[in-house]
């Protein structure tokens, strides 16, 4: 197996209105192959789908795409809030997003992000006349770990899950919950060529075609069921309740 990956240049500065799977389409004109994925940055979508605010008014949009608070944590240089937001992402700020914009306004996520691939999925294959793949990425952190990577948050026509269970290892024993998120590892992929300030917010990756399935649910089916989340709260937030049931209790 090999496996490709390049930035598209090209992509002019996006703003509300724009066709986006045109500009995506033109800079991409002779480029694309059966199999390919098209990986795009969150950013432009929201900024085609017209998805920004003043950014005086950023706390507020954060609490509008809030639907469940997490951990709320001060710091010198104010408040972060890790929070679910309405497309059921937990992140810090509700994805709402001050960088790679036209300052005084921030960016929030698109509507829906799986729509959005679809959509351009659409276009594109009708153009180039190429079965496609098309993710949606935004850049997370991760509770147990420094640093950040992009995942996919909204995807057409790629499996992003890959259930390996009960296939065999090397050694002939049974996978019990070997499950990789290859969409989330697509996304980290096309990040390492994209890069956060070099104006490439698009990114094709070659050598995954087996994972092409028009059928494919979109990235929804990445996020953890709340029945199955162990960790719905912040350290500190879990104390306080515990420690105000306990009270009541008494």
């Amino acid at each position: 197996m090999s496996l490709s990956v390049f930035a598209v240049p090209g992509i002019p500065e996006v703003v509300a209105g724009d066709d986006l799977a045109t500009v995506i389409g033109d800079a991409l004109d002779g480029q694309l192959e059966s199999g390919d994925i098209v990986v795009v940055s969150s950013k432009i979508v929201s900024k085609a789908e017209g998805r920004i605010v003043s950014a005086a008014d950023r706390e507020q949009a954060i609490t509008d795409e809030t639907v469940r608070v997490v951990a709320t944590r001060a710091h010198p240089g104010g408040v972060t809030r890790i929070v679910e937001n309405r497309l059921g992402i937990v992140a810090a700020a509700a994805g709402v997003d001050a960088s790679n914009t036209v300052p005084g306004t921030v960016l929030l996520l698109p509507v829906d992000p799986d729509a959005s691939a679809a959509a351009l999925r659409t276009v594109l294959e009708s153009r180039f006349g190429a079965s496609l793949g098309v993710i949606i990425t935004d850049t997370l952190g991760r509770p147990w770990r420094l640093g950040q990577t992009d995942v996919a948050i909204g995807a057409s026509g790629v499996v992003l899950l890959e259930d390996l269970r009960g296939s065999l290892d090397t050694h002939g024993r049974t996978l019990d919950v070997t499950l990789p998120a290859v969409g989330d590892e697509i996304a980290a992929a096309a990040d390492l060529v994209k890069r956060k300030s070099a104006g490439l917010p698009v990114a094709v990756l070659r050598g995954l075609a087996h994972l092409l399935a028009a059928d494919a649910p979109g990235a929804r089916a990445l996020i953890r069921p709340i029945a199955e989340d162990m960790f719905r709260q912040g350290t500190a937030e879990a104390w306080d309740e515990g420690f105000e049931a306990g009270r009541a209790s008494n």
